[in-house]
């Protein structure tokens, strides 16, 4: 069969324009890093659409091939880093990171300073086993609240909180996911595999000399920038009442000794008895059928308890004194947030006084304001614009709230009850995983998807909660930036970088060389995501070390922190752009603070790497 030619284009234009790219693939291949680069830096797209345009240059002009691009996809890195994002879901899932903030909140109303402490160096561990960027989502709430505690700006604490998180990820393979990529990609060039605690003793000496730098410098360079006051309590922003069923098996016992009230999971606020309300010293009274507890907390701890046989939640509406929701609870009914249009003619009137009440036979779970809780109960709170209802009906009423043009955004409601008793299911796999993996029995990629087998047969998390914890745009980033480096890889752009490198490294100290590869990587980084650096660098790295002759290793620990510590910019690293977002902060804040962060962590992990890994 004949070829058939682009029209318009002769074939001695094509063959003339393919010897071209043959001939300066090398060039060629660089000049397409530098504007992949740019477009990291200018942000007119997200990363991972530049990526991906990125990915489609390679295949066009030739420098891999569809089976190159698909042995992209047998890389183990990413497999450890989407397992790992399942297993930090389930941790949240079943209400693990949930008992640890209850835990530190409650710590933190006797001793706010030293919680303070406490909870940046646990931090710090956390983030060594856990993915070190849902740590952070979790605990910004809890340090703005611990913030107010003590009577300092949130802005003092919350740049700490991002640099600690940083700091523990470096501690461990697993710590971020730079370092499996960093890792992954060596191992296709050749290189022997990391050890999940290898990096450890220069992780110490970094945390040590990044914490230190934080202690001396924070105080003169932190900005004190007062942020708006945080709810009372991030944990319990609900508004809700439990009334005791007949034949609950509570009946006759004291509050406090009850598993679902306790302090860590709801806060009473009260509990009215034959019309009497009550406030204050309640955890010794025994509780009677019809007793009304007003109570705060999260949706997860309030679905809970409706799941349950003890305690009816919520209110539902009346006609003709019966109750017309007395069996919509969440085992039978779908939930469902419905927010308060301005328009409502209900605004100002008692929530049990809502038409929807009696016009439908749903309940009203809780209810939550920005900023505080109304009150003084469920039935008496006062509907004001913008108030969010978690309602639980069937999916017969739904159409009929979707219509109602006084309740906004009625959606599927994304809370779910936490799993707490296979919270230590996912402790045990997700440590299992971990000894498993420093012990050399398996690759960590292996042991992180049979803990996430363990975790689903187990039911600690739902399949499709699962995937949802699995950030994709992390993923395909990477996917495709390892595609991206391997095209520059055979259009030999890599040896175009080591040669013109070599020259002016050559007879540099050890220490010196260290110090070139981890300055070059942190500039990068705080310009381009850090995921994209690891992988355009790693073989530049190796390279460079078979030019030398010397061992390719210490330069890949070098590479692995500098590409995870980044600290000048709040976009160099998914935390700081977390953090960045969560208080008032300017970009020159970040500035201020990391300069000479990344100046004394740099040193201090280049010094551990010249000790504990000798050239």
């Amino acid at each position: 069969m004949d070829k058939i030619e682009p029209p318009g284009i002769s074939a001695s234009v094509v063959t003339a324009l393919s010897n071209f790219i043959e001939l300066h693939s090398a060039s060629i291949g660089l000049l397409l890093l530098l504007f992949l680069l740019a477009g990291f830096v200018l942000e007119r797209f997200a990363p991972v659409v530049i990526a991906i345009i990125g990915v489609a240059a390679v295949l066009v002009l030739g420098f891999a091939g569809p089976a190159e691009m698909l042995d992209v996809f047998g890389n183990p890195a990413p497999i450890a880093i989407g397992a790992l994002f399942i297993l930090s879901g389930a941790l949240v899932r079943t209400g693990a990171i949930d008992a640890i903030i209850a835990a530190v909140t409650k710590r933190a109303e006797a001793r706010p300073r030293r919680t303070i402490a406490e909870l940046l160096f646990g931090t710090i561990g956390a983030a060594a086993f856990v993915n070190n960027t849902p740590v952070v989502i979790i605990l910004v709430p809890v340090v703005r609240r611990l913030a107010q505690s003590v009577g300092r700006a949130a802005t003092r604490l919350l740049i700490p909180l991002s640099y600690v998180a940083i700091l523990g990820g470096t501690l461990t393979l697993i710590g971020t996911s730079t370092n499996l990529i960093v890792d992954g990609v060596a191992q296709e060039l050749g290189e022997p595999a990391f050890g999940i605690f290898e990096i450890s003793g220069v992780g110490l000496i970094t945390a040590l000399g990044g914490v230190l730098a934080l202690a001396l410098l924070g105080p003169l360079l932190l900005p004190d920038r007062p942020s708006p006051e945080p709810d009372e309590n991030p944990n319990q922003n609900c508004l809700s009442e439990l009334t005791v069923a007949q034949d609950a098996s509570v009946v006759g016992r004291a509050i406090g000794e009850i598993g679902a009230l306790k302090p860590s999971r709801v806060r009473i606020i009260a509990l009215r008895r034959d019309n009497v309300l009550r406030r204050g010293d309640l955890e010794t009274v025994e509780l009677q059928p019809g007793d009304r507890l007003i109570v705060s907390g999260s949706p997860h701890e309030l679905i809970g308890i409706a799941g349950g046989e003890d305690f009816i939640v919520g209110i539902g509406g009346l006609r003709g004194g019966a109750d017309l929701s007395e069996d919509a609870r969440p085992a039978d009914a779908e939930l469902f947030d419905a927010t308060i249009a301005p328009s409502h003619p209900s605004i100002g009137r008692q929530l049990a006084e809502i038409p929807l009440l009696s016009r439908l036979p749903v309940r009203i779970l809780a209810i939550s304001r920005g900023r505080h809780l109304p009150g003084p109960d469920l039935r008496g709170a006062r509907i004001r614009a913008a108030d969010t209802l978690l309602i639980a009906a069937r999916r017969e009423e739904l159409q009929a709230l979707r219509d109602n043009v006084h309740l906004l955004g009625v959606s599927q409601s994304e809370a779910r009850p936490f799993r707490r008793d296979k919270a230590p299911i996912v402790i045990a796999a997700l440590g299992g995983a971990i000894v498993l993996a420093a012990l050399g029995v398996l690759p960590i990629a292996l042991l992180a998807i049979i803990a996430v087998a363990v975790v689903l047969a187990t039911r600690c998390i739902d399949p499709e909660e699962a995937w949802a914890a699995i950030d994709g745009n992390v993923l395909v980033l990477i996917f495709a930036m390892l595609a991206i480096g391997a095209g520059l890889q055979n259009a030999g752009s890599v040896d175009l970088i080591v040669d013109n490198a070599i020259p002016w490294i050559r007879d540099a100290p050890f220490f010196v060389l260290l110090l070139s590869v981890y300055l070059l990587t942190s500039l990068l980084t705080e310009l381009v995501t850090n995921n994209a650096v690891a992988v355009v660098m790693t073989p530049v790295v190796i390279g460079i070390a078979e030019q030398l002759g010397i061992d390719a290793r210490p330069l890949l620990v070098a590479l692995m922190f500098a590409a995870s510590a980044s600290f000048a910019t709040p976009v160099g690293y998914q935390t700081n752009t977390i953090v960045y977002a969560a208080a008032d902060y300017k970009f020159v804040d970040f500035l201020k603070i990391g300069m000479p962060m990344n100046l004394v962590v740099g040193l201090f992990a280049c010094a551990g790497i010249y000790w504990l890994f000798p050239g």
